[in-house]
């Protein structure tokens, strides 16, 4: 399918909120056509450069976006209020005119080892002992695990791991790797390496 496309510098995950301030004529034009159609639109990580002026180098996995809230400014400005959903992926990028085009599709997750509950509690143990370490070095309490972690209520284990790497103040880079992981078995080694490695910029800082 063919979709209007909006590169941002940051790495977005299924199921997150992204508020958007549109100012850029370019935007503008998508905003209007996804509001006149109601078709979703996507969104990659820039690679290289900025989201403002073009001439970027994207990345070729994102997610689908759907507008839920949108406040028309005028001359083009728009406040949008959008719930990321599906994952994606870019088979070919197409000339940016009006906006940012591409021909993608779904991409759910692909056969591979089973990721057990067992392995889920793990890597929300270490994520738990993640937070506990900053809040102790802070002197403050905690909110409770499910307000930090969300609730797990046993369904498919890689929208979980998808939801708990939103949570976790990992880097662009390991989030797109956790986006990018083609089954549920590679996400969680991705998930794990990114905790693993906020764990020790944290540990780094707090020795100092």
């Amino acid at each position: 399918m063919e979709l209007a496309m909006f590169p941002l510098e940051s790495a977005l995950l299924p199921d997150q909120d992204l508020p958007l301030r549109i100012f850029e004529p370019r935007y503008g034009a998508l905003v209007r056509h996804c509001l006149d159609t109601g078709d979703p639109f996507g969104v990659v990580l820039i690679s290289r450069g900025r989201e403002v002026g073009g001439g970027d180098s994207r990345c070729d996995v994102g997610v689908l976006s759907r507008i839920t809230e949108c406040v028309d400014h005028g001359a083009g400005r728009y406040a949008m209020h959008c719930r990321t959903g599906e994952r994606i992926r870019v088979s070919e990028w197409l000339p940016d005119d009006p906006y940012p085009r591409a021909a993608v599709m779904l991409w759910p997750d692909e056969p591979g080892g089973p990721v057990t509950a067992a392995q889920l509690l793990e890597v929300e143990d270490r994520v738990m002992a993640l937070f506990e370490r900053i809040a102790d070095a802070r002197g403050v309490t905690l909110p409770d695990r499910a307000a930090l972690l969300g609730e797990h209520t046993g369904g498919d284990p890689g929208q979980r791991l998808y939801a708990l790497a939103s949570r976790i103040p990992i880097g662009k880079a390991d989030r797109y790797a956790v986006l990018s992981a083609p089954s549920a078995a590679d996400r969680l080694a991705a998930l794990r390496e990114a905790v693993d490695a906020v764990a020790e910029v944290v540990e780094f800082q707090l020795s100092e």
